[in-house]
């Protein structure tokens, strides 16, 4: 590990300040990508700026139809919340699936959709709900905010604050883990609100993304039996030593099911 500066504000914006300061910091929350990949150095940021001092960053409110997540939130509290497991159990079902009881009782919401690996599980509840990020200065949707592999709309300075979560009328996850990592080889998150059908898909693309075949299918009837039939092309889907891309548009398809009889 290379040397580096250690900041913990005790505020958002003494965060940001910092951030703005600084050519090369790194926002520090869970610490389960970053940290790893300084180890290893293959990172070697001249600053680190934790959040973990920041009062307020975590927790988990019901606000009317939706649900209120700050970024700091290890995902354990998420799985474990009876305010999440009751209005969106395929939220809560999805969160007590990430890793291992190590990596929930330390990894956050806001660090897993910020750094917006291509085979996590949140940003497909994000995408698959119809989430909105806030940050310190703006309010991002879901649908704007995954924007590649590793790469999101924050801009420099931009920190996420919380997560706010539309209460669907059904919703389920399903994935297919990476036996090692837990990650997601594939998964895939669908709800239904109103006329609104998604259905977002992690761990088969560079970044996650919402499927319009499903999503079609399943707008004429929200059941396993529509989407019987129904296939994914491969074309632009990861082929790699654990799955080719045919693979995995085949455990697309599989998984939506399996998503849609949870829901």
């Amino acid at each position: 590990m290379y040397p580096f500066n250690y900041h913990r504000p005790a505020t958002v914006r003494k965060a940001a300040g910092l951030l703005a300061k600084m050519e090369d910091a790194k926002v520090l929350a869970g610490g389960h990508t970053l940290l790893p990949t300084m180890k290893q150095r293959l990172a070697s940021p001249s600053d680190i700026v934790d959040l973990g001092g920041i009062e307020g960053l975590a927790g988990i409110e019901q606000k009317g139809r939706k649900i209120h997540i700050g970024a700091m939130t290890p995902h354990a509290d998420v799985a474990n919340s009876d305010v999440v497991r009751e209005a969106i159990p395929a939220l809560a079902q999805l969160a007590g699936g990430i890793g291992d009881p190590h990596v929930r009782a330390r990894g956050t919401i806001g660090g897993s959709i910020a750094n917006n690996d291509p085979n996590a599980d949140y940003p497909a509840a994000c995408l698959g709900l119809g989430a909105t990020i806030v940050t310190n200065k703006r309010k991002i949707e879901a649908d704007d905010f995954f924007v590649d592999m590793f790469e999101t709309a924050l801009e420099p300075g931009e920190i996420v604050t919380k997560v706010i979560f539309p209460i669907p009328r059904k919703a389920g996850y399903a994935k297919f883990p990476n036996p090692a990592s837990r990650y997601a080889l594939v998964g895939v998150f669908v709800s239904k609100r109103g006329k609104e059908v998604r259905a977002a898909v992690t761990g088969a693309g560079s970044c996650v993304f919402r499927s319009k075949d499903l999503e079609a299918a399943l707008s004429t009837r929200f059941a396993p039996k529509s989407l019987e039939g129904v296939s994914v092309p491969s074309d632009g889907l990861n082929s790699d030593i654990h799955a080719s891309a045919d693979y995995r548009a085949n455990l697309i398809a599989v998984m939506a099911r399996r998503a849609v009889a949870a829901a």
